[in-house]
């Protein structure tokens, strides 16, 4: 509670500092001891002390159910290798709590002290490695914030026979906080991504990309750069604004593998994805 507070009690200033809880709640809380301090519950009528503290535990906003499954790859007692599906976040941010592949697994497996190693965009599907130990964390973290993880992604586009593949994009990427686009600007590169042509059929190409950074966005922004777009993707070339409970067209954008050096066992470790893309495997004929 700030030092400069002015508020003659500790509903006071949570009513007047917490504007999108309803003071009826708050009062809801304070009957039930769910506020504290150092010494325990506390009435509602409890003074302001400034420069002390105070906790609750915020309601849990309504999420919609993600209807999909999450595929188990790997497990050992330092690793889960998970397949996250499209529209499930990794971690919990804004309103996506317990519907997260973090939260869900900690629940589902009964790992209470699971950590990501890395993290996935919730519109992208494939493999996502956690760390069972929490202990082991570090070390894992530190392979992919020192790029010695070689990461494979596969990704749906429209096939243009012009194009000369595989190719390496190189561009600068900006991104603000509080906007969910990022941009490619003029500038020394930042972002760099392989992008080869796996196969094409029917209008379409299947794209292997390699990324040797991991900016935000970047493999969209740099299949958009080269004419063709990833299907499915609701921000690049334009913003859809797509319904956060629409689960049809998903992102077309695939982590197929993994590999690194273990730090523990010294030993190469290689994990690929059990999933497939939509978009690909429907124009399968007969």
């Amino acid at each position: 509670m700030p030092e400069d507070g002015a508020w003659l009690t500790v509903r006071d200033f949570l009513i007047a500092t917490e504007q999108r809880i309803p003071p009826d709640r708050i009062d809801a809380m304070f009957d039930a001891r769910e506020i504290v301090d150092m010494a325990g519950p506390i009435s509602s009528d409890a003074p302001y002390v400034p420069g002390e503290a105070v906790w609750f535990h915020r309601d849990l906003p309504t999420e919609t159910v993600v209807p999909f499954d999450i595929s188990i790859v790997h497990r050992d007692d330092a690793l889960l290798v998970i397949d996250k599906p499209h529209f499930l976040p990794t971690i919990p941010r804004g309103g996506h709590i317990l519907q997260t592949a973090l939260v869900r697994l900690r629940l589902e497996l009964d790992l209470p002290q699971l950590v990501p190693a890395h993290r996935l965009d919730r519109v992208t599907a494939g493999l996502v490695l956690f760390v069972v130990d929490p202990t082991l964390r570090g070390k894992y973290q530190t392979l992919f914030q020192d790029r010695k993880v070689h990461k494979e992604y596969e990704a749906i586009a429209p096939h243009d026979s012009t194009l000369t593949l595989p190719t390496v994009v190189r561009s600068r990427i900006v991104s603000e906080r509080g906007q969910f686009t990022a941009h490619e600007v003029a500038g020394e590169p930042n972002a760099h991504t392989t992008v080869e042509l796996l196969d094409h059929r029917d209008g379409l190409g299947r794209y292997r990309l390699t990324p040797l950074t991991g900016r935000t966005h970047q493999l969209r922004l740099h299949m958009n750069s080269l004419g063709v777009p990833i299907l499915g993707d609701d921000l690049y070339p334009t913003a859809t604004n797509r319904a956060v409970d629409d689960f049809t067209n998903p992102l077309q954008l695939l982590a197929s593998a993994i590999e690194f050096i273990d730090p523990i066992s010294k030993s190469m470790r290689r994990f690929e994805t059990g999933l497939s893309l939509q978009r690909w495997v429907s124009t399968v004929g007969p």
